[in-house]
């Protein structure tokens, strides 16, 4: 079963949603599990004495060496007369090469004319964008490892995600921020929400450029997008590409620390340490916050994690919300209906708890939104706003993308009636 405001695996992906955030550490571990693998292929395997041996040996005799005779004296003054014509033709033509060659090896000049670049293009687009972007190394009681971030105020406050400080704050924890000019500040962590995968951190500097969150619901499929940020522990990697999907429900993280994305999806390269990096537009704008990646069955138990032109950023407006609540008190909350959905349903639509399971609560929580609207177990949420849902995590990512107090309208069936449900969301305290 599937609480909508309590985070949860899932076991539904043909591969692996994890965060790029370490490029020393390995990337945590994902939401989507993968089904168990088939065994690859073995190895061919050849048994002993299985390549051909060699032949035996046969019966070898030294050959004779024919009789050396000795050379008449009669041949020997012609042959030094010819040594020494053929030295001396050899050394004439190679004094009249030398003197063929050319004198000057000036290759052709560059243009002195400046390359114009347009304002759109990926390199003016990096020139705005790489100031701003910075680098993190963090320190826990668990090891070292990177990240990426930028700043969002100029007056310190660096944004990035959740999984590349958790724990920093802890004993012996801590974050230093490298800034695109190469200098370093100690960060503090001002406050961080794993629901969402964002974090902020301070460092005493004034003075800094900010980057700007634009509107991430004007983004369409084809944009073209750049992501910035220090991938492997190589500060101010730029990569290029598309959005490739908007409003992709994606579950990243572990069953501690869950978070639900209705992400932005791109094609743009996103490696292990590109995690808190800006996804920005042509404008130069922030529309997301790289996040994700998704990979092939095996590839994470292998070691092999690596972009594969899938990528998922959190989109900006949600980052807006939850950036200044962390900033204004240190903390962040999300929405929720209260309702627990049946995993194990495969109808259409998503159907609500029937019955509460043993040790669970309720299937519809009572006051809370779904309760007041008039939800019941055994309901199925045929649509939000519109837009059909066919996993619980659709329903919970599509909840989560609101702000508490939104009201979405849902498409609830019960038995064979269908009807439209308003539903005001509520606030609950994030973690």
């Amino acid at each position: 079963m599937t609480d909508p405001h309590e985070p949860r695996p899932l076991f539904a992906s043909p591969g692996r949603i994890v965060p790029p955030g370490s490029a020393q550490s390995a990337p945590r571990p994902a939401a989507a599990v993968p089904p168990p693998q088939q065994p690859g292929p073995m190895p061919s395997v050849v048994p002993p004495g299985a390549w051909p041996s060699s032949p035996p040996p046969t019966d070898y005799r030294e050959p004779r060496r024919p009789e050396r005779r000795g050379m008449s004296a009669w041949w020997v003054v012609p042959l030094l007369v010819l040594s020494l014509l053929a030295g001396f033709a050899g050394s004439m033509a190679e004094r009249a090469l030398r003197d063929e060659r050319p004198v000057s090896a000036d290759l052709p000049a560059p243009s002195a004319t400046p390359v114009d670049r347009a304002p759109e293009s990926v390199a003016s687009i990096a020139a705005r964008v790489l100031p701003s972007v910075v680098a993190l190394e963090v320190t826990t009681r668990d090891g070292r490892g990177s990240g990426s971030g930028f700043v969002l105020r100029e007056d310190g406050y660096i944004l990035t995600n959740n999984h590349v400080v958790a724990g920093a704050s802890g004993p012996g924890g801590s974050v230093v921020v490298v800034l695109a000019d190469g200098s370093q500040a100690d960060g503090e962590v001002v406050g961080v929400t794993a629901d969402y995968d964002i974090a902020v951190v301070k460092i005493e500097r004034t003075g800094l450029t900010p980057l700007v969150l634009g509107d991430s619901d004007d983004v369409v499929v084809g944009d073209q997008v750049v992501a910035v940020g220090a991938p492997l522990g190589l500060q101010g990697t730029v990569t290029s590409g598309i959005v490739s999907a908007v409003n992709r429900p994606v579950t990243a993280g572990d069953a501690d620390g869950q978070a639900f994305i209705n992400a932005i999806q791109t094609d743009a390269a996103i490696n292990p340490g590109n995690s808190g990096g800006p996804l920005v537009n042509v404008a130069g704008e922030v529309i997301g916050v790289n996040s994700a990646i998704a990979q092939l069955p095996g590839a994470f138990l292998s070691g092999t994690t690596g972009s594969i032109g899938l990528g998922f950023a959190i989109p900006s407006n949600q980052v807006r919300r939850t950036a200044e609540q962390l900033i204004e008190t240190g903390e962040a909350t999300y929405p929720y209906i209260g309702v627990m959905l049946d995993e194990r349903y495969t109808g259409e639509g998503v159907l609500v708890l029937e019955a509460p399971e043993e040790g669970a609560a309720t299937p519809v929580e009572p006051g809370s939104p779904a309760d007041l609207a008039g939800i019941r177990p055994g309901d199925v949420i045929v649509a939000i706003d519109g837009r059909p849902v066919t996993e619980p995590d659709e329903v919970v990512v599509a909840i989560r993308a609101r702000a508490p107090g939104d009201t979405v309208t849902l498409r609830i069936r019960t038995g064979e009636e269908e009807r439209d449900v308003r539903v005001v969301l509520a606030e609950r305290s994030s973690h």
